[in-house]
């Protein structure tokens, strides 16, 4: 079965690298294939294109269920229910609304947003609102999060957001399954309303039901490099826990009652798998704790049939169930990080001779996955982090046997009693804020995490068998050898340009803009974003992933345009994250803790044979802040690129003055993001770009880029690319041709929008 279920995974993992889907007499000839192959019973062979085409259909069916491009942008009434608890901050509360009503043709779950909402918003009201749609759509960047992969693996088939006129109204609750929601929002609200300043809330409802949406970043960001994340939401290892405590209890009450009609390991494993999935409720049914319970059913199912079956065996079933229900878990990080991990922890203790004491089992499970986990981390997340083992061992107990059943002792006492509620929620902040202490300290720590470069897929071959070699039992020769194959993941650096070469990205940072500049042995980031709350930038979200992906960990110059929050918002996160040489902009005092130094024409130097010369502001500077952006020429020996930031007519009446032909370049990056006030037809004619990259996000509310703007690169001959349209904008400068290529050309995957 192991073979076999490896096949069905194969077959859909195919699936999931295809630009585009195939068309339906292809999945029509996959089907009469896959007959074929029963009938001569092929099983193999069957299991692979099984995995192929029952793939194909989910993701057809999947996609048929998203909005029509007709109806975007257009007021609908819909009516429907909010399906999970909403994230709320300051300014807004996001949500999954499942549509029960509609006089149009509309995706069945579509999450919105509502700003400034005048209601309170709870899981599992019933609302009738007025809504604006668009397609799934999210920025698309190497290294950053994919946001139409996740929405299309969660079944939203559209985002949007709630017009307050007209007014929404909230209507009578009618009992149906969201009730699951309601119980949940109910348990959240008596959590807040317990007495007490409880400093660790947020984590308790975490633990409790999954909700982590009010941990704050700061918090996020020490789990993360301390390698405990995965201990601070309802994930398969707490399912396991509790599945493997009330088995434990169970079996032990079962045989002292002497009732032995029913045999108690079944009896025990009955009731793990009824907690399993009530814990899992709790959780909303999230799609980890999905897994988590079809993997602990396959597992209880082999005790309750009395089968006695190779572990590998029982864990390769319970990944072809999950892939069967949805084969889209391989798009999850934590689809192959959680099978992964159980099949190291077997292949590392099963079967050994000599049985490791508690303590020592504990250390030697911990160190197996902590190197065995190592490539995937680095090649999802470009970062491992180096106290993870000893964060896990003090973590793991605190959690698994204080924290999560103390958090699911006080939910279940509130409902009986506040006051005593109040009493355990005390004790487990207690427990919380001492183990926040420890991780705190382990996270400010020298080299706590590593970021690296994203090792290649065929380091990822060698590494994960060298991982098998080096967990061997003792006595098996050459061990030594699984060192030297995980030796490629370690050294895998991606390719820098050559002397006199130079790279640009223009970072899909939506209606902002971003632009890294990659030279032999250097790098330059011109702007960095907006801010949109505490919480969320761009620095964070899309830089910060890009530079860890291209293995940079260091800037040599921050270049920030002008103070506009769409080009310095993520400033801050970037600087505190990586290590900035020199930080220029018009704006020093807005980031005066950083010694900045103020950009001014004249500005000249030479990195690695490409020149770099600042041609804007001049003194004494412009009246309006956005002329005052710092225009930057970066120029080979055969190709130049111009970023102008959000300069308009009168500094580029100025520029055209004062350079005259010195202006031209090959790729210019679109003034205020293709605004009308801006590219006008003098500076156009004056550049004569071949390429103009346009900074705008999809379907902006400033209408960017103009039509009329449009009409004047045409009118030049240039050809434009819009990352709304295009993701990230690659510009490779190399001294015999310029290459000009965008994500969603090379990279994007049948879910992507185009």
């Amino acid at each position: 079965m192991l073979v076999s279920s490896l096949l069905y995974l194969a077959g859909v993992l195919l699936v999931q690298q295809l630009p585009t889907l195939p068309a339906i007499q292809w999945l029509m000839a996959g089907v009469v294939i896959v007959g074929l192959m029963a009938w001569l019973r092929f099983w193999r062979g069957l299991f692979f294109m099984l995995g192929i085409t029952w793939a194909v259909l989910f993701a057809m069916n999947r996609l048929s269920d998203r909005l029509p491009e007709s109806l975007e942008g257009i007021d609908i009434p819909v009516k429907g229910v909010i399906a999970d608890l909403p994230e709320q901050d300051e300014k807004r509360a996001r949500f999954d609304f499942v549509i029960t009503d509609s006089t149009r043709d509309l995706p069945s779950k579509v999450k919105l947003s509502w700003y400034y909402p005048r209601h309170e918003i709870k899981a599992g009201q019933h609302w009738s609102f007025t809504v604006k749609l668009k397609r799934p759509h999210g920025n698309l960047n190497p290294g950053g999060f994919d946001y139409e992969r996740w929405l299309f693996a969660e079944g939203i088939g559209a985002t949007g957001y709630v017009r307050n006129n007209p007014a929404p109204a909230l209507l009578p609750d009618e009992p149906a399954w969201y009730s699951i929601s309601a119980g949940r929002q109910r348990i959240v609200d008596r959590l807040s309303q317990l007495p007490g300043d409880t400093q660790s809330l947020a984590l308790v409802k975490a633990l409790a039901i999954g909700d982590g949406s009010s941990i704050p970043q700061e918090q996020w960001e020490v789990f993360r490099k301390t390698g405990t994340l995965h201990l601070m939401v309802i994930s398969g290892s707490h399912i396991g826990l509790i599945a493997g405590l009330v088995y434990f209890v169970v079996l032990r009450l079962w045989a002292w009652t002497n009732l032995l009609a029913w045999p108690p390991q079944r009896v025990a494993a009955l009731s793990a798998l009824a907690a399993a999935i009530l814990y899992s409720a709790l959780a909303g049914f999230s799609i980890p704790t999905q897994r988590a319970v079809v993997m602990l059913a396959i597992f209880m199912a082999a005790i309750i049939l009395q089968r006695n079956t190779h572990s590998l065996n029982t864990l390769a079933v319970a990944m072809f169930a999950v892939l069967l229900l949805d084969p889209l878990a391989v798009l999850s990080a934590g689809f192959w990080l959680s099978f992964l991990a159980v099949a190291v922890i077997v292949y590392a203790v099963a079967g050994r001779l000599g049985k490791p004491g508690y303590f020592e089992g504990v250390i030697k499970i911990n160190w197996a996955t902590t190197v065995a986990l190592s490539p995937l981390l680095l090649f999802f997340f470009q970062q491992v982090s180096i106290i993870a083992p000893l964060a896990n061992l003090i973590a793991v107990p605190v959690v698994s046997f204080l924290a999560v059943p103390l958090s699911l002792l006080t939910v279940m006492v509130m409902f009986v009693s506040s006051a005593l509620a109040g009493k355990l929620l005390f004790l487990v902040d207690a427990v919380l804020q001492g183990l926040w202490w420890i991780l705190n300290e382990l996270a400010s720590a020298p080299l706590s995490a590593i970021n690296h470069a994203e090792p290649s897929v065929w380091a990822l071959c060698f590494a994960i068998p060298g991982v098998l070699i080096m967990l061997a039992p003792a006595g098996m020769p050459a061990r030594w050898l699984g060192l030297v194959m995980f030796l490629p993941v370690v050294f895998t650096k991606p390719e820098q340009p050559e002397t006199g070469n130079f790279k640009m990205t223009l970072l899909d940072v939506g209606q902002g803009l971003s632009a890294v500049v990659q030279t032999s042995h250097h790098v330059l980031v011109y702007d960095t974003g907006a801010k949109f709350s505490e919480q969320s930038d761009m620095g964070q979200s899309v830089l910060l992933p890009f530079l860890r992906k291209q293995g940079v960990d260091k800037i040599d110059s921050l270049v920030i345009s002008h103070g506009d929050n769409d080009h310095i918002g993520g400033a801050e996160s970037l600087l505190a994250d990586i290590e900035t040489e020199q930080v220029l902009t018009s704006v020093p005092q807005q980031l005066s803790s950083h010694s900045p130094i103020a950009c001014a024409a004249a500005q000249s130097w030479d990195w690695d044979g490409v020149i770099f010369t600042v041609l804007s502001p001049r003194p004494p500077g412009f009246v309006s802040e956005n002329d005052n952006s710092c225009v930057l020429k970066i120029q080979s020996e055969k190709n130049s690129v111009l970023l102008t930031g959000d300069i308009e007519a009168a500094a580029e009446s100025w520029l055209v003055g004062v350079y005259g032909e010195q202006l031209k370049a090959d790729v210019l990056i679109a003034a205020h993001h293709g605004s009308k006030t801006s590219s006008t037809p003098m500076f156009l004619q004056t550049v004569q770009p071949d390429y103009v990259l346009i900074p705008a996000g999809y379907r902006n509310q400033f209408g960017f880029p103009h039509q009329f703007v449009l009409k004047r690169y045409q009118d030049i001959k240039a050809k434009w690319l819009n990352v709304a349209d295009q993701g990230a904008i690659f510009v490779e400068a190399d001294k015999e041709s310029l290459a000009v290529q965008s994500m969603r050309t090379v990279e994007s995957k049948y879910w992507n929008s185009r």
